[in-house]
C-alpha cells in the first residue's frame, strides 16, 4: 500500500456521536501527509447502513479503517462491532475502538469481539489530536491492510 503516492485515497469509517469528537478527529486527520476521505456516521444504524451500502448510502465505499466509538444512540458500538466482525464481507475490515471509556469490562468485550485495538480517548485537546495522529501513522503507514475486495477464506 502506498497512501502518500498513491492515487486512492484511504477511505476512513469515523462512528462517533460527539460532534465536537468528530471535529477533533476529522481535524488531525486533514493536517495529514496521507490521502484520506473520512466518513462519518453518527449512530450504530448508520454506520451499518453506510457498511452495507443502504438507502442513502448505496454505493458507498468500503473503508479501509474503521474509528468506532462504544457509546453510541440507537445501535451502540459493541453491536456494530459484533455485525462487522461475523459478516464474511466486513470481518478483515480493521476496527479500532476510540473511545472514553476506561472500564475493564468494556475493554475485554471489544477484544472478545475481536476489535483490532482499544484505545481510550484523552481528554486533552493536544493529546487527543495526537492519539488520532498515531492511529493513522500505524494504521496506514505501517500496517499492511487487506485488498479491497479480497476475498479469502
Amino acid at each position: 500500500m502506498c497512501p502518500t503516492t498513491c492515487g486512492t485515497p484511504i477511505e476512513i469509517l469515523l462512528v462517533e456521536d460527539n460532534p465536537g469528537d468528530v471535529d477533533l478527529t476529522l481535524e488531525a486527520l486533514e493536517n495529514s501527509k496521507i490521502r484520506n476521505k473520512v466518513h462519518v456516521a453518527g449512530d450504530g444504524e448508520e454506520a451499518m447502513a453506510f457498511l452495507r451500502g443502504i438507502g442513502k448510502y448505496a454505493g458507498s465505499p468500503r473503508p479501509d479503517l474503521i474509528l468506532l466509538d462504544l457509546n453510541l444512540p440507537k445501535k451502540d458500538g459493541r453491536e456494530v462491532l459484533t455485525e462487522i466482525k461475523t459478516a464474511d464481507d466486513l470481518k478483515r475490515i480493521p476496527v479500532v475502538i476510540l473511545t472514553s471509556s476506561q472500564a475493564e469490562e468494556d475493554i475485554l468485550r471489544s477484544y472478545n469481539l475481536h476489535c483490532n485495538c482499544y484505545i481510550t480517548k484523552p481528554i486533552d485537546l493536544q493529546q487527543f489530536v495526537h492519539v488520532v495522529k498515531t492511529i493513522e501513522d500505524f494504521w496506514l503507514t505501517i500496517v499492511r491492510l487487506p485488498p479491497k475486495g479480497a476475498k479469502y477464506d
